[in-house]
């Protein structure tokens, strides 16, 4: 790793909490400096602006969150069980972290204007990635969508907007985890059944 990209790095790292107590709109380049241990011309050699820092960092996000949702889904254990893990990756890197804070709407905002090229094709990314797990499992006759007449990239798909869907009722003080939890021990149960019934 080149010095420059540990230092990039370093630098958002510190920037994260900063965006998260501050929220998108109050956070200055000063409070990043600061928080980084370096001068602000320091940080505007490494980034020209916030939003500049603030898409690095989403890209720098995503990227480390698909290489942990690709180890889930290539682990051991049943699909359901996989995909659980792939799910908590994703939601570990790139929803807690702007989840708990007060600005969290705005932060989620500030991503889809500032980097929704990135976040959609993690998302895509993901689709396909679970779409390949159900796939395979439906190939081993572990699972079967027939009942559902659904393909693996649909229910892929589904299982995706959900996890959108949840992530958006948490503003309306439901909980992340436990109703993730739910909604993937419904799909174990879907699937399940719909195997024994074939």
């Amino acid at each position: 790793m080149k010095d420059s990209d540990h230092k990039a790095g370093a630098i958002l790292e510190a920037a994260l909490p900063v965006f998260v107590r501050h929220g998108f709109r109050k956070t200055s380049m000063a409070d990043i400096a600061r928080a980084a241990g370096i001068s602000r011309a320091a940080l505007y050699l490494s980034f020209g602006s916030k939003e500049e820092l603030f898409r690095a960092g989403s890209e720098r996000a995503h990227a480390k969150t698909m290489r942990s949702v690709e180890a889930a889904l290539a682990g051991d254990g049943d699909v359901f069980s996989r995909i659980e893990l792939a799910i908590a990756a994703f939601q570990r890197d790139l929803i807690v972290p702007f989840a708990g804070s007060a600005d969290a709407a705005e932060l989620f905002d500030a991503n889809m204007t500032l980097a929704k090229d990135i976040t959609l094709a993690a998302r895509a990314r993901l689709v396909a990635l679970l779409a390949g797990a159900l796939a395979d499992a439906q190939a081993r006759n572990a699972i079967t969508l027939d009942a559902l007449k659904a393909s693996p990239t649909d229910l892929a798909g589904i299982i995706v907007a959900a996890m959108e869907g949840i992530k958006e009722a948490q503003a309306a003080g439901q909980n992340l985890l436990e109703d993730t939890q739910l909604f993937l021990r419904l799909l174990r149960l879907a699937l399940t059944r719909s195997s024994q019934g074939a």
